[in-house]
């Protein structure tokens, strides 16, 4: 029987436990880890760095059972890699003191964009009415950026695609 908590859950706890097991699949990481990168990589590479995947070794069933340690694949920004890979040998330890075990013996870096590229979609031009309804809304607003922001979510909220009535 699975016993129901009663009262608020926090967001993140709920949105780790329905991520998690996808990621673990997939690429063999955790959002614990993907959260402490920064902690765990330090100030030297925490911006042009970011775990992709651990690729765990099969299990064998001659070995004892224990579980081999992985090889984590690290992308890397540009000419950073190079300091990366003079510095893996710290890292895996940081990685392995995170995890509490041996969990990594190896790193792969592959050099590729780290930040997230901005996925921006045209908005489509409002109609006479939602235009003047927006502009009726931030009326008595001064300008400035506050201004500009709002106009932009009005214009994505307002130029977003009508869904069809029930």
């Amino acid at each position: 029987m699975v016993e129901r908590r009663r009262g608020a859950q926090q967001i993140a706890d709920v949105a780790n436990g329905l991520i998690d097991p996808v990621l673990a699949r997939r690429a063999g990481i955790n959002t614990a880890l993907l959260g402490s990168w920064p902690e765990i990589a330090g100030p030297q590479f925490a911006d042009c760095t970011r775990p992709e995947k651990i690729a765990w070794p099969r299990r064998d069933e001659a070995g004892d059972g224990r579980p081999q340690p992985g090889v984590l694949t690290v992308a890397c920004e540009g000419s950073r890699a190079l300091f990366l890979t003079h510095a893996q040998g710290e890292l895996i330890s940081r990685i392995n003191s995170f995890f509490g075990f041996a969990a990594i013996r190896q790193l792969r870096i592959v050099q590729k964009p780290v930040a997230p590229q901005p996925k921006s979609r045209p908005l489509r031009p409002l109609d006479a009415i939602a235009a003047s309804k927006l502009d009726d809304m931030v009326d008595g607003m001064e300008d400035g950026r506050l201004k500009e922001a709002i106009m932009r979510l009005g214009r994505g909220v307002l130029s977003s695609r009508k869904r069809p009535q029930r």
